[in-house]
């Protein structure tokens, strides 16, 4: 599968961003598909995950409640809302895909997009 992530930009802080994960291929939804990102600075982190159908979902504990992941098969699609945005939430985000459920570190992720920038102001 090839993954396309757009929807990054300038943002204040406690204002909202929505990141969109475009996937080609007619078994996207044989795949989950897991948010990480890369700050300056620092390694790539795990953001979020959600299962093939949604019906399960995993955050990173410091996003839980501010950040949301959903996905629309129908679409070929994946999401992800971001609120209260923070400065330190700043960073180079990735969307991914692997087979598995329940894996956060990225080598278990085969496909990636090629990433789209956040800015969060202070």
């Amino acid at each position: 599968v090839q993954l396309q992530a757009s929807g990054g930009g300038l943002a204040q802080a406690g204002g909202s961003l929505r990141l969109s994960c475009a996937a080609s291929g007619r078994t996207f939804s044989s795949y989950v598909v897991g948010w990480f990102r890369r700050a300056p600075g620092k390694e790539r982190e795990f953001v979020a995950a959600i299962s093939w159908t949604g019906g399960s979902i995993s955050y990173q504990a410091s996003e839980k409640g501010r950040f949301t992941i959903s996905r629309d098969n129908a679409k070929n699609t994946v999401y992800l809302q971001m609120n209260s945005l923070k400065p330190e939430d700043t960073a180079v985000y990735y969307c991914a895909a692997t087979l598995s459920w329940g894996k956060r570190n990225r080598a278990s992720y085969d496909s990636w997009g090629q990433g789209t920038q956040v800015t969060v102001s202070s």
